[in-house]
C-alpha cells in the first residue's frame, strides 16, 4: 500500500509567514528598547508592535495590505500560534527554573500572609465583578461560571519577570521588600498556573461537580508524576548533558516541551507542564544555570517579543469605543489594582510591617506583565474571552507593569534601610547573574 506524503507548505504561505515573523520582530524589538529607554518593561513595547500592525491601527488605515499580511485564513494563522506556543512553553519553563525555591523556604511565613492575601481578595473579587460583567457586554460566552472563574484568576496573578526586571532596575533587589516582593509574587505564580489549569479543564468539559473533582485529580496526578518520575528523570538527564553546553539546552528544552505535552493530554493546560518542568530543573541539584544562557538567549531574544508581538495583533482597540465595553474595561482595571494592593497591604499588615512597607509589596506584586498575557491568551484559545475582554485583560497587564515604579519609587522613600540590607549591598546581591538574566524575560 502507498502511503500518500503530506506536500510541503505552498511558497506563498511560506512567504507570508516568513514576512509576519520578520516584521513583527522587528517591530516590537525597536519599540521593546524604545519602552526600556522610557523607564518601561519591554514588554509594553513588544504588545505595543501588535497592537499598531493589528486591527486597532494598520488594519483600520490600510485594510487591503494589512488583509495581505495577516490574512484571516485558519492554515496560515495558524502557523505563526505554533512558534507562540513554543515561545510561551520555554518563557514559562524558564520562568520556573529561575524560581529561587530557598528565598521562599527562608521567608516563608510573611510570603505566605502577603501572597494568600494577595491571591485571595482579588479572586474574590474578579469573580464577583465576572458575572455582572457578561451581562454588561452582552457577552455570549458558553458559561458564565466558568468566565467569571476565569477572571478571578486573571485579577490574582503576578508576573516575577517584570517584578524582579523593575525592582533591579530601582536598585531595590537587596532591600527586604524586594526580596519578599518576589518570594510572595513566586507563590502567586504557582498558583495561578494551577487555577488555570483548572479553570482551564472546566471550560473544556463545563462546571460540573465530576468535571471539577476530575480536573483536580489530575492536577494532583500531574504534580504527584512529576515528583516521583519527572524529577529523577531531570536529574538522570540534566547528568548526562553535563560535558556540553549544547546538549544541556536540548534536553531542558525537550523535557519542558514533553512536560507541557503531559499535562496537555491529561485535559489540563500545557503551561502548567512547562512551570512544573522548570522548577524540577531548576532545583535539581545536577543543574547550572550559565549552561543554558543560550536558550534564554533564543527565548527572550526571538521567540518572546514575536509571542508578544502576536498576542497584541488579537487586540482591537476600536472595541473601547463602545462605552459599554470601555466602562467594563476601566471596572476591571480598577478591581485588578485595588483587589491586588488591599490584598498584598492586608496581608503585610498582619505579618507587622510597615504601612509603607505594605504600600511597597502592594506596588510591586500590582505589575501583570508576562503572566497576565499568557493568562489572556489561554483564554482566548479556549474561547473562554473574545475580542472586547481579551483587548481588557491584556490593557491590565499593560497598565499595571507601567504603574509599578512609580509606585514603588514613592513607597520605598519612606522605608528605611536596615542592617540586614546594608550587608546584603555590601556583599554585591544587588545584581547576580542569574537575577539578570530571570529579569530579561520580562
Amino acid at each position: 500500500m502507498t502511503v500518500a506524503l503530506v506536500p510541503p507548505i505552498a511558497a506563498h504561505p511560506l512567504l507570508v509567514f516568513l514576512l509576519q515573523v520578520g516584521v513583527l520582530l522587528l517591530v516590537a524589538v525597536l519599540l521593546g528598547r524604545l519602552a526600556a529607554r522610557f523607564g518601561l518593561p519591554a514588554i509594553v513595547g513588544e504588545l505595543s508592535a501588535g497592537v499598531l500592525l493589528g486591527p486597532s491601527l494598520f488594519g483600520w488605515l490600510a485594510p487591503g495590505l494589512s488583509g495581505w499580511l495577516f490574512p484571516a485564513r485558519p492554515d496560515q494563522a495558524h502557523l505563526l500560534d505554533a512558534v507562540g506556543q513554543i515561545a510561551v512553553l520555554l518563557l514559562v519553563g524558564l520562568t520556573g527554573i529561575e524560581m529561587d525555591l530557598g528565598m521562599i523556604r527562608r521567608r516563608r511565613v510573611t510570603a505566605l500572609k502577603v501572597s494568600l492575601s494577595g491571591l485571595i481578595v482579588p479572586l474574590a473579587l474578579g469573580i464577583g465583578i465576572g458575572y455582572p460583567l457578561v451581562r454588561l457586554l452582552d457577552y455570549d460566552t458558553a458559561d458564565p461560571h466558568v468566565f467569571a472563574l476565569f477572571l478571578g484568576v486573571a485579577m490574582c496573578v503576578s508576573a516575577i519577570p517584570v517584578i524582579a526586571k523593575t525592582l533591579m532596575d530601582m536598585n531595590l533587589m537587596h532591600r527586604n521588600i524586594g526580596q519578599l516582593t518576589l518570594a510572595a509574587g513566586m507563590v502567586d505564580d504557582a498558583f495561578g498556573w494551577f487555577m488555570l489549569s483548572v479553570v482551564s479543564a472546566m471550560a473544556v468539559g463545563g462546571l460540573t461537580t465530576g468535571h471539577v473533582v476530575t480536573a483536580i485529580a489530575f492536577l494532583l496526578l500531574a504534580v504527584v508524576i512529576a515528583v516521583v518520575v519527572g524529577r529523577p528523570v531531570v536529574r538522570l538527564a540534566l547528568r548526562a548533558s553535563r560535558g556540553s553546553e549544547e546538549q544541556t539546552v536540548a534536553l531542558a528544552a525537550a523535557l519542558i516541551l514533553l512536560a507541557a505535552a503531559g499535562t496537555q493530554s491529561l485535559g489540563l493546560e500545557a503551561v502548567f507542564g512547562a512551570f512544573l518542568c522548570g522548577l524540577l530543573i531548576g532545583s535539581s541539584g545536577e543543574f547550572e544555570r550559565e549552561r543554558t544562557a543560550s536558550l534564554r538567549t533564543v527565548v527572550v531574544g526571538f521567540l518572546a517579543p514575536v509571542f508578544f508581538a502576536t498576542a497584541g495583533l488579537r487586540i482591537d482597540l476600536r472595541a473601547l469605543a463602545r462605552p459599554t465595553v470601555l466602562c467594563a474595561a476601566l471596572v476591571v482595571l480598577l478591581i485588578a489594582i485595588v483587589g491586588k494592593f488591599a490584598g498584598a497591604y492586608l496581608g503585610a499588615r498582619l505579618s507587622r510591617l510597615s504601612k509603607w512597607e505594605a504600600m511597597a509589596l502592594g506596588a510591586g506584586m500590582n505589575a501583570r506583565g508576562v503572566i497576565e498575557v499568557i493568562v489572556a491568551m489561554v483564554g482566548l484559545r479556549l474561547g473562554i474571552l473574545d475580542t472586547a475582554t481579551y483587548t481588557i485583560i491584556v490593557l491590565v497587564a499593560v497598565v499595571t507593569s507601567v504603574m509599578a515604579p512609580p509606585l514603588l519609587r514613592l513607597a520605598m522613600k519612606r522605608v528605611e534601610y536596615t542592617q540586614e540590607e546594608q550587608l546584603r549591598l555590601s556583599a554585591g546581591i544587588e545584581a547576580p547573574a542569574r537575577d539578570a538574566k530571570a529579569a530579561r524575560t520580562g
